[in-house]
């Protein structure tokens, strides 16, 4: 078929369907001995993959990814975590970043984050300390979790209800915790200014006062560096913003101390507690 019947079969126009195969490789028509395309059942087939793909979210450059690698997107939050586990032990690169591609394309990546990549995290994590994975197999999820993160939180997003800027305590580099709040965040209609890992206090507050934040949170881990939150950060009467503390080795009673909030690891429930803090 050429492809004016290839656009009534699809539904996708002509130029449309030229531009997915010039600028992304998205179809590999024959050509006759004049050069004009000539399409069969699998074009259409692969066409109307790629329109599936496009309703669940996926821009058409990431669709087209997924097509190269003939995959097959997982049904459900549990398939896709066990996806993303079954890839980390064959230390299947390609497979990662598919599923994670998948995940991060849907129109509520929250929701998806919270039930299937988190939950692959912990289990990557666990499976980790117990010596079933390797340092580099964990290494594979973490980073590509971590990259699309701050991917999604570099774009531009209108203040809808304040700045926030978010760093890590000084040392600090366990940073998918406050990676995955600022999602939330961003979600919730923040800009999100994200600083990561091992920030100097008296930075993170310079970004926050230079850009008129009116959060500042800190994630703190690893008790060892604790101590160093304290400077820099000044007396909360001084601040022109609300500050607040989170991370494994945050609580309540620290907080207290630095003059500042606090959010436990349940994101849903600190966007709440951070819209109180931040009007």
């Amino acid at each position: 078929m050429n492809i004016s019947a290839l656009a009534e079969r699809t539904g996708v126009a002509p130029d449309t369907l030229r531009k997915w195969e010039l600028r992304y490789g998205a179809l590999s028509p024959e050509r006759t001995s004049g050069g004009q395309r000539r399409y069969d059942s699998s074009d259409v087939a692969r066409v109307k993959w790629l329109l599936d793909r496009l309703s669940d979210g996926y821009r058409i450059g990431q669709a087209a990814s997924l097509l190269h690698r003939d995959f097959v997107p997982p049904r459900g939050p549990r398939a896709l975590q066990r996806a993303i586990l079954d890839a980390a032990e064959e230390s299947d690169a390609a497979a990662i970043e598919a599923l994670l591609d998948h995940a991060f394309a849907q129109p509520r990546v929250e929701v998806t984050f919270e039930k299937a990549i988190r939950p692959a995290l912990v289990e990557v994590g666990d499976r980790w300390e117990a010596g079933t994975l390797s340092i580099g197999q964990e290494h594979l999820v973490s980073n590509a979790v971590r990259i699309r993160l701050e991917r999604l939180l570099a774009d531009s997003r209108p203040a809808v209800r304040g700045k926030v800027v978010l760093a890590c305590a000084p040392e600090e580099r366990h940073e998918l915790g406050l990676l995955s709040l600022g999602l939330f965040l961003a979600g919730d209609g923040w800009r999100v200014i994200y600083l990561g890992a091992s920030t100097p206090v008296r930075d993170a507050v310079e970004v926050a006062e230079i850009n008129q934040a009116g959060l500042l949170g800190l994630s703190v881990s690893m008790p060892q560096h604790i101590k160093r939150l304290s400077a820099g950060l000044g007396p909360p009467a001084r601040r022109g913003f609300s500050a607040v503390l989170g991370g494994r080795a945050a609580s309540r009673g620290l907080a207290s101390l630095l003059g500042a909030g606090y959010v436990g690891d349940d994101n849903r429930r600190a966007v709440v507690s951070l819209r109180k803090h931040g009007a």
